[in-house]
């Protein structure tokens, strides 16, 4: 299979080894300081899946650059802020039987993708496994809440294309399945980073700290149960009947095996960089408004972490 990855940040480091190690040919997109050390370096990947190197087919800065068109596989490993632009990118090698995989946090990814591209190439995926970019070419996978779930919300691809697809992730290493409840699982990972990313950044503490304390469960509890309203109104097919169904489950059996990660959104800021902060609970709002729903705690989380990422850039500025 021969695969494109454009982006090659934290998550584009790791689809990118583990593909690569595993026969596929890998072409990467990235950012100029990044794809200077891969090139010289390959990628170096740690953590919780092994010790693993590997050296990219290619590794470019751009689409015009690209000594080859035709790919079966286009991982769009950007942050959800850069989806548009970069579905726009890669739409001039999108062939026939290309497929065009997702794989971003938040709300809305596949909506503007499906603007730019017909149904049957977009796969939408859940991700929830972590992994932090310790330098460039070098990135370690911290936690895995759960396999990569890959579906079409359109039901525009076959169940059989997807099923190999999800079989050849987890011949690399990535353990993935597939599922025609796609949406489901994306709004569970809503619900999951809604809860604790933007909080986990504004206080600079790592998930289970925020598990830990009583005033913290809280304010996360209120959160959830703002979406589970919103997406009630939107007729969002959710897995739990109810907002104290999902947080029994979030409490017992997510949060404990990613307690120790950092959120992506505090490294993020740290690194001066923008956050998902608008597909996750600023979409929430936005959502809620469409159909005259307050969602008070999501407006003020939303407020308080665009105004840390203000802050932080102010002070690496000065």
């Amino acid at each position: 299979m021969r695969v494109l990855v454009f982006g090659l940040g934290a998550l584009g480091h790791v689809f990118a080894t583990m593909l690569q190690k595993a026969g596929h040919e890998v072409i990467g997109i990235g950012r100029s300081p990044i794809i200077e050390v891969v090139r010289k370096n390959g990628i170096q990947l740690s953590g919780i899946w092994g010790e693993h190197k590997a050296n990219l087919k290619g590794v470019y800065s751009s689409v015009s650059e690209l000594p080859c068109q035709n790919f079966d596989l286009i991982l769009l490993t950007v942050k959800s802020y850069d989806i548009k632009t970069a579905v726009k990118g890669v739409k001039s090698l999108v062939a026939p039987d290309t497929l065009v995989m997702c794989v971003q946090n938040g709300y809305g990814n596949y909506e503007i993708a499906s603007e730019i591209l017909d149904a049957c190439h977009i796969v939408l995926a859940r991700v929830i496994f972590g992994a932090e970019l310790l330098a460039a070419g070098k990135v370690k996978v911290t936690v895995c809440a759960d396999d990569i779930i890959v579906g079409s919300p359109k039901q525009a691809i076959s169940a059989q294309r997807l099923q190999k697809l999800a079989s050849l992730f987890s011949q690399a290493g990535i353990p993935t399945r597939f599922s025609p409840d796609i949406v489901s699982y994306v709004w569970d990972k809503i619900l999951y980073n809604c809860a604790l990313n933007p909080l986990g950044a504004i206080l600079e503490v790592n998930y289970g700290v925020l598990g830990e304390l009583t005033v913290l469960k809280t304010i996360m509890n209120e959160i959830v149960k703002e979406i589970f309203v919103v997406a009630k109104a939107h007729h969002v097919p959710l897995f739990w009947p109810s907002a104290e169904a999902y947080l029994d489950h979030f409490y017992t059996k997510l949060l404990p095996p990613t307690a120790a990660h950092r959120p992506s959104m505090l490294q993020d800021i740290q690194k001066g960089k923008r956050t998902e902060i608008n597909a996750l609970n600023g979409a929430i709002v936005r959502l809620g408004k469409d159909v005259g729903i307050e969602t008070p705690i999501n407006s003020i989380i939303t407020y308080l972490l665009k105004g840390k990422e203000q802050i932080c850039n102010q002070r690496q500025k000065n």
